[in-house]
């Protein structure tokens, strides 16, 4: 008897590379033109650091060949030219923090974007990691509990640990040790997620079920509001314990997201809003730092308040109002009057020295980021991968709004990290292993499935 063949589809893996070297181009553009611009020459090794992030696009993009050939084609290369943009704007700021330390007297600092290029490695060393080991994204589903415990687990570590191991301005979200600091929020994100689709799964049709209809709603039976109710206690532990705004409030906004994704009833998600204006209003009157953030998000320019509390905001804008439609150019702005300009206001950098032009074409690289992972989703041929994949959308969407909402002044700030552009280790890694997962439930959902040769099909026919 013949085996079955399949049936051969296009990979387009061609197409990824080619969209790879259009990226690896623009970035290596990037990085020189923001050394010509504050030095007035190119940049030393400069064709070292193309050399290597080129090593680096290569190589992830040979694991996708070899492990995921049917994958999405433009996600890779979306990821390394948001890394690579990332890389240029930190580059650009070592410049300035090179400039502060001569002339104050100090030690000049060697520069961030080095060590970020490192953290680079890693990303790419856990993607292809992640693509190697996980071969089918299904694997996952066995683990739902196992890791929902260690997402929960990752998240409250920072709360157990000592102030001086844990604590950065305010918030208990680190683990620092020895010079080395982590922040497993990062990675518990992931877990979550992939406990989220999970329980979703199973319980999706019991959570389905309506109860009493109030205002043209189907609302649901009291007896099945306990998840929300306990991603909404979560939440707000998050923001007791650690001070942490920004997790706390992706942490509950992909759980309703994903319970209406799983169960298609407006219910939860008006269930959601609710208890989310309901811990809004908790947590402004009850928590000291939650309501100087929403005066400084209102009173911004309050002479008591621009001096002081508001004046990384307002710096934030004043460099969005300088860069105008199309930017002062790489190193021609002054980005650094934003305290911490190459972690949570890494976009103002951009909109700064980019300008408008430039901040939309990154938000348009995320936006097809989130389209292809969602196209993921509805081509997907299980109900997990489709809630994974959705579920990975939709962090990276709520992250990417509530950055540039903060850093814009369209909500208050929350100190969340830009994925990708932010420098920082763990952000970095655990969004390359995001796109990795992504890219396998993509290889699963575009793979042809086998085929029975017409000699086979006759054969069967005749034994029937």
């Amino acid at each position: 008897m013949s085996t079955p063949s399949t049936e051969e589809l296009p990979a387009r893996r061609g197409t990824e590379f080619m969209l790879l070297i259009f990226a690896w181009g623009i970035s290596v553009a990037a990085y020189a033109n923001a050394g010509y611009g504050v030095a007035g020459r190119w940049p030393n090794g400069l064709g070292g650091y193309a050399a290597t992030l080129g090593a680096y696009a290569f190589i992830a993009h040979l694991a996708v060949r070899q492990f995921a050939r049917y994958a999405d084609p433009v996600l890779l290369p979306c990821a390394v030219l948001l890394n690579g943009l990332g890389l240029a704007l930190i580059y650009r700021l070592d410049f300035d923090d090179k400039r502060a330390g001569r002339e104050i007297g100090s030690f000049a600092p060697h520069g961030d974007a080095g060590v970020q290029l490192v953290w680079t490695a890693i990303g790419i060393g856990l993607f292809v990691a992640v693509l190697m080991v996980l071969r089918d994204h299904r694997t996952l589903q066995r683990y739902t509990y196992t890791l929902g415990a260690a997402g929960l687990v990752l998240l409250a570590l920072p709360a157990l640990l000592p102030a001086h191991y844990a604590e950065v301005n305010g918030a208990r979200i680190w683990i620092k040790v020895h010079g080395f600091s982590i922040q497993p929020g990062e990675f518990a994100k992931l877990a979550l997620i992939v406990f989220f689709a999970g329980y979703l799964v199973v319980k999706r049709d019991v959570l389905a079920l309506a109860g009493r209809r109030f205002m043209g709603v189907d609302l649901p039976r009291g007896r099945d509001l306990g998840p929300i109710l306990a991603a909404w206690a979560v939440s707000l532990l998050l923001l007791v314990a650690e001070h942490d705004l920004g997790t706390s409030l992706l942490f509950f906004g992909v759980f309703v997201v994903m319970l209406y994704i799983a169960t298609e009833r407006v219910s939860w998600l008006f269930f959601g809003v609710i208890m989310f204006v309901a811990g809004a209003y908790f947590s402004y009157q009850a928590f000291g730092h939650v309501h100087e953030r929403v005066d400084i998000w209102l009173h911004a320019f309050d002479p008591a308040n621009s001096s002081s509390r508001s004046y990384q905001l307002v710096q934030s804008l004043f460099g969005f109002a300088t860069g105008g439609i199309l930017g002062t150019g790489l190193g021609h702005g002054r980005p650094s009057t934003v305290p911490y300009p190459k972690t949570d206001f890494i976009m103002a950098t951009a909109g700064e020295e980019l300008g408008l032009t430039g901040a939309m074409a990154i938000l348009l690289i995320y936006g097809v980021i989130v389209h292809r992972a969602l196209r993921t989703a509805l081509a997907a041929r299980d109900s997990f991968g489709k809630l994974l994949a959705a579920g990975l959308a939709v962090i990276v969407t709520l992250q990417v709004f509530v950055v540039v909402g903060g850093v814009t002044r369209l909500i208050p700030l929350t100190g969340l990290t830009t994925p990708f552009l932010s420098y920082g280790g763990s952000s970095l890694v655990a969004n390359w292993a995001l796109i990795a997962i992504v890219l396998r439930i993509s290889d699963t959902a575009r793979r042809p499935a086998p085929v029975l040769p017409p000699t086979q099909d006759a054969e069967t026919m005749v034994l029937r």
